[in-house]
């Protein structure tokens, strides 16, 4: 797996303060990605141990909320199974902290991967430039959808996404903490 970028202190990237880690490799290849640098998966760095103990420093923080994976998308066949591996090795290591992931995938075509037991929160969708909104919560365009996955995961027809928040910031209330995903919904 190769990456670009790790952020940390991010609030525009799911519940709380996170450490962002952005890998490289997408087929979407979306009108208007706010990231396109990222598409190349033979592009960035080499994700080796040393990033690895740089996203477990912030990990280690105790106001960080978790992790998002974006990209690019995690998963992106140069991606999917060490993406999966870290998130098996955060979920052990940091039992109190949130994983989010953002993928140009459709739920639908994705549900049934082994990697969805490790995510807590989904942003499903190619990012469509003709319903991009600046205030949609989480998401960069209208189609796209926040998906809680573990309440998806266990419902009769876990086809159907159960979603963790609305469109707006106005619907979102403060309430989602490390380990506790209630957020704008509940």
């Amino acid at each position: 797996m190769r990456y670009h970028n790790i952020t940390s202190d991010d609030m525009l990237n799911g519940d709380g303060l996170r450490v962002v880690l952005w890998v490289a490799g997408c087929n979407h290849c979306c009108k208007g990605c706010h990231n396109p640098v990222t598409w190349d998966p033979d592009g960035g760095l080499l994700f080796d141990n040393r990033a690895k103990q740089e996203i477990f420093a912030e990990l280690d923080k105790s106001y960080i909320s978790g992790i998002t994976f974006s990209g690019g998308d995690p998963l992106h066949a140069a991606n999917r199974l060490d993406v999966r591996g870290l998130m098996a090795e955060i979920r052990e290591k940091y039992q109190g902290k949130t994983i989010w992931l953002y993928t140009g995938d459709s739920w639908e075509n994705i549900y049934h991967y082994p990697i969805m037991k490790y995510i807590d929160v989904l942003v499903d969708g190619e990012f469509h430039e003709a319903e991009k909104d600046a205030k949609l919560l989480w998401k960069g365009s209208a189609n796209q959808r926040v998906i809680d996955v573990q309440r998806t995961l266990v419902q009769k027809d876990p086809s159907v996404p159960v979603l963790h928040c609305g469109n707006y910031e106005q619907e979102y209330t403060l309430t989602a903490k490390p380990g506790n995903l209630r957020g704008c919904c509940d």
